[in-house]
């Protein structure tokens, strides 16, 4: 089992960054994926970043390269996502997501272990 546990949303004018994080606990293995997801009102929720843990880099949703960058810190178990010049669509609620193995996708039928979300809202 796996607990992930997301935490630093907030609101920001258009333009501004914020950092979200997620605490990843229980039965890690070596090589695994994580992925950042987002959910507005009334819309599908979509991937926005994954990555490979044990051998990869980062892969993004069109909407968001060049603005955001997913990254671990090992020693913390701590998945990020630095997002940068924030738009009003960027405004979700924000979940971190585990898959076991080593096929990373922006699928959301791929991830089976959920955090709770976090909210981040940009005012234009």
């Amino acid at each position: 089992q796996v607990q992930l546990v997301e935490s630093g949303g907030g609101s920001v004018q258009a333009g501004g960054s914020l950092r979200v994080s997620c605490a990843v606990f229980g039965n890690i293995p070596s090589t695994y994926c994580l992925a950042w997801f987002r959910q507005a009102p009334g819309k599908e929720r979509e991937g926005v970043a994954t990555i490979l843990i044990g051998g990869g880099s980062g892969n993004y949703a069109d909407s968001v390269k060049g603005r955001f960058t997913i990254s671990l810190d090992n020693a913390r178990n701590t998945l990020y996502l630095q997002m940068n010049s924030l738009k009003p669509e960027d405004t979700a609620t924000y979940y971190c997501a585990f898959a076991y193995g080593g096929s990373c996708s922006l699928s959301r039928a791929a991830y089976g272990f959920w955090g709770q979300g976090t909210q981040v809202t940009v005012s234009s």
